[in-house]
C-alpha cells in the first residue's frame, strides 16, 4: 500500500522518504488526529485501517478533548475506553 501523503507541517524535521511508518505508527496516528486536517486523517485511516488507528488512540497516555471526541465519533467508544481517562 502506498505510504500516506501527510502535510509536512505535522512532522517537522522528518524525512518522509526514509521514515518507517510501521515502526512509528502510534506517533503518526496520534499526531495526525491531534493536529492534522481532514485530508491527513483520511490518509492515516486509509494506510493503517480503523483497527490499528483505534488501538493507538485507546492506548495513548494523553489526548486532547478534541482528539478524544473525534475518536469517539469515529469508533463509537466512551471516555472510559481510553487509557488517558483512566490514568491518575
Amino acid at each position: 500500500m502506498d505510504k500516506p501523503k501527510l502535510n509536512s507541517r505535522l512532522f517537522w524535521g522528518i524525512r518522509f522518504e526514509e521514515f518507517d511508518y510501521e515502526r512509528y505508527a502510534n506517533l503518526v496516528i496520534e499526531r495526525v488526529v491531534e493536529r492534522g486536517d481532514v485530508a491527513d486523517i483520511r490518509q492515516v485511516r486509509r494506510f493503517y485501517g480503523d483497527e490499528r488507528e483505534k488501538e493507538a488512540l485507546v492506548s495513548a497516555k494523553w489526548r486532547s478533548d478534541s482528539s478524544i471526541s473525534l475518536a469517539k465519533a469515529l469508533f463509537g467508544d466512551q471516555n472510559e475506553d481510553y487509557k488517558c481517562f483512566t490514568l491518575n
